[in-house]
């Protein structure tokens, strides 16, 4: 048995504030380098769409670079750039956020952006017709002309999933991107971007109170806005295997993603850690499980990965979320011998348990790369960001390596035995990329 162990946990220094417009702030003092990030998560993303609209949260996304109450189009750029700073926006299927880094003496500058547009950004039939050709253009390049594009997270969801919410392309479909309308867009607005439906959060070198002000100053009067209530997006775990193909004609050889729903990382966290840590013991590294049995031994697969969330990220979104299996393999007629031999990896996990040392490599390994991506500026804001809005407390960033210090083999062995072929999907690509 593995026992617990103890290891380093982060400490930060973390301010909460809830403007009467209902924007939660959570500011973060941190003065080792003269650098601050800002960052506004809006709880909407992909799930969010309606039926109809499929890829209209990143669309909007790109619409609120196109200018905003006080600022023409491509001014937020110049501000930030003529700083020094960077910044960019992205969408996920629980939120959207936008962000900044800049130099400490920009801070003001970096709060006044994010404020303007949250106020009115400039929502035109211009703005809408050009980034809607510059989100198609973006779809060709990154799904429709490249090899294994958009592949699994476009494709599987539909195949894992039942509801729309949970399992439509969060790209997009052209038709549905082509009939939006900027009253759809003003809508969107409206509903979801109100102050009470996002967070702000500010970390770097700064000063709290005065930060506070000056967030009271820029965002204070927003008009206020009843945040939509969201609704639970949950489905029930598969009760027998689903199989589904895909054809890419650019992939040069076979490809699998493999889905299983896994607990609700909010809810279940302690469960949830349980399957991240698995998921860890499965691929992290040349000593996994699976590189050493498909690619080393058995010579199945050229590489295969395990992990939660949608885009790789274990802690980016609510319920449901996903374990995924994927790997490419260049004899198109061995899948079933894969899933034989990840079934019986699984098995062993979940029968004979783990090599001594095992649990505690991981662990340490996935503690000490959440640490690292703690030590930029700006994802440090981002992850307080992101904690604050899907689990309603930034500070469960400090306590993670604890959380995950107390998961037990047990868990881990009990979280092996629920990924079973009767609960997974399995969406096969066909390549067609070397005829």
């Amino acid at each position: 048995m593995s026992r617990p162990i103890k290891l380093p946990s982060p400490a930060f220094d973390l301010t909460h504030h809830t403007l009467d417009n209902g924007l939660r702030v959570v500011v973060a003092p941190d003065r080792s380098a003269p650098v601050v990030g800002v960052a506004v998560l809006y709880d909407v993303g992909i799930r969010s769409e309606p039926e109809g609209r499929t890829g209209f949260a990143h669309l909007f996304e790109h619409l609120m670079f196109q200018g905003s109450a006080n600022l023409e189009k491509l001014e937020h750029f110049r501000y930030v750039q003529s700083s020094g700073g960077t910044f960019n926006g992205s969408t996920h299927f629980d939120y959207t956020d936008y962000f900044e880094a800049l130099p400490s003496n920009a801070l003001e500058r970096g709060l006044f952006l994010e404020a303007d547009r949250m106020r009115s950004p400039r929502i035109t039939e211009e703005n809408l017709a050009n980034q809607l050709e510059v989100v198609k253009n973006e779809i060709r390049v990154n799904v429709m002309n490249r090899p294994y594009g958009g592949f699994p997270w476009i494709y599987l969801p539909s195949v894992l999933f039942d509801t729309f919410a949970n399992s439509h392309n969060g790209y997009g479909g052209f038709e549905d991107l082509e009939g939006a309308t900027v009253e759809d867009a003003r809508d969107f607005f409206r509903t979801y971007y109100a102050p009470a439906n996002a967070v702000l959060a500010v970390a770097g070198d700064l000063d709290p109170d005065e930060t506070l002000e000056l967030v009271e100053k820029h965002f204070g009067g927003i008009k206020k806005r009843r945040a939509p209530k969201r609704p639970s997006f949950a489905e029930p775990r598969l009760q027998s295997e689903r199989r589904a193909t895909h054809d890419d004609p650019h992939a040069p050889i076979p490809a699998v993603a493999i889905g299983y729903r896994v607990p609700d990382p909010v809810g279940d966290l302690d469960e949830h850690l349980a399957h991240v840590l698995l998921a860890e013991i499965l691929s992290d590294g040349d000593a996994s499980r699976l590189q050493q049995r498909l690619v080393q031994r058995d010579q199945l697969v050229t590489d295969i990965a395990a992990y939660i969330g949608e885009f790789g990220d274990p802690f980016d979104e609510r319920d449901p979320t996903a374990l995924t299996i994927t790997a490419h393999y260049p004899d198109a007629g061995s899948l079933e011998a894969i899933l034989r031999a990840i079934d019986e990896e699984l098995a062993r996990v979940a029968d004979d348990g783990l090599a001594p040392g095992e649990l505690d490599r991981v662990r340490t390994r996935l503690i000490s790369v959440l640490l690292r991506e703690m030590d930029a500026v700006l994802s440090r804001t981002l992850n307080f960001a992101k904690f604050e809005l899907i689990y309603g407390r930034a500070e469960l960033i400090a306590e993670l390596p604890g959380r995950l210090a107390a998961v037990t083999e047990d868990a881990v062995r009990k979280a092996a035995a629920e990924l079973r072929p009767d609960r997974r999907a399995v969406l096969e690509l066909v390549a067609g990329g070397a005829k």
